[in-house]
């Protein structure tokens, strides 16, 4: 099968350094310096889970690409998702299925609408990656797990997602094929805005949210509040929400932090919009009442406009 990475950052580079060991068919979309210096020296990977390697791997910016591929993941931000769409209607063929690995919720079904002739999935992800230099993706730690699905009465061709799942577990990913990928986006939603926003607000690594004290408590807050949002979405949480999360936060390298929180510190496009404030919006129009999230969302109401 062939793959094509949309977005060559932290997840999608990790994505394809990963295949491409085991001897995937995958290529990159990325730009600028970071897509020259792939094309140039191959694409670095320092992995706590594979190692160091240099991957000679297709790279190629959206629009020189012009091939076909069997699966598109899409790895760009949210903000950037607009950007890809003439991608996927060039690349993609009759059985291609697109999987979004964003950090927002209700990705796939905002792409299905943008491409309506394309099958759509949704997916998440759940791992510590980041540029770490023009061309170097860093994978740290030890968790790689790629959760991806079929939304109700999405039609997908038959062994497909089995047939996606089996090359990336000879990949080295952990993979679970979701039976209610609205279920698992947003619990991934719900985690990685708790994550993101209080180590954005207190400007601390994860580290400082392992340990008992009111960044901790700021954390569970926050993931009190959006579990209060999700049941009455009707999201049925398979344990408690809060104890996965702290679960989640307590496995993270203590060093690391989510790429909204480096994205802010270097004055970059952030995902603030989707993890912070649509969580709000989200809420406001539930009846849902979250305080916590309000208070941090006045700290960041000027970066935001």
């Amino acid at each position: 099968m062939k793959y094509l990475i949309a977005g060559t950052g932290g997840v999608g580079g990790s994505i394809a350094g990963f295949l491409s060991l085991a001897g995937k068919d995958v290529t990159c979309i990325a730009r600028g310096a970071h897509l020259q210096s792939i094309q140039t020296n191959g694409l670095k990977l320092k992995s706590d889970l594979k190692g160091e390697h240099t991957l000679r791997i297709p790279a190629t910016t959206a629009e020189e690409f012009n091939g076909k591929a069997d699966v598109i993941f899409v790895c760009v931000k949210g903000y950037s998702v607009d950007s890809i769409v003439e991608l996927i209607k060039r690349a993609a063929h009759k059985d291609t299925v697109v999987i979004p690995i964003l950090n927002v919720y209700g990705t796939g079904p905002r792409i299905q609408k943008l491409v309506p002739e394309v099958t759509v999935l949704d997916g998440c992800i759940y791992i510590v990656g980041f540029v770490s230099g023009t061309g170097e993706i860093t994978q740290m730690g030890k968790i790689f797990r790629l959760v991806y699905g079929a939304h109700h009465g999405t039609v997908v061709k038959p062994g497909l997602l089995e047939a996606i799942q089996q090359d990336l577990q000879e990949a080295g990913i952990k993979v679970d094929l979701s039976p209610d990928i609205n279920r698992d986006t947003f619990i991934k939603w719900s985690f990685i805005s708790a994550m993101a926003v209080t180590g954005a607000y207190y400007d601390v690594p994860m580290g400082e949210v392992q340990k008992p004290g009111k960044v901790r408590d700021t954390f569970i807050r926050l993931s009190t509040e959006s579990a209060a949002l999700g049941k009455k979405l009707g999201i049925e949480f398979p344990e408690d929400p809060v104890s996965y999360n702290l679960k989640v936060i307590d496995k993270l390298d203590p060093e690391s932090t989510a790429s909204m929180q480096k994205d802010l510190a270097r004055g970059h496009d952030s995902e603030i919009q989707g993890l912070l404030f649509d969580m709000i919006t989200a809420a406001e129009e539930q009846g849902i009442d979250i305080p916590t999230y309000r208070m941090v969302a006045e700290k960041f109401k000027e970066s935001n406009h």
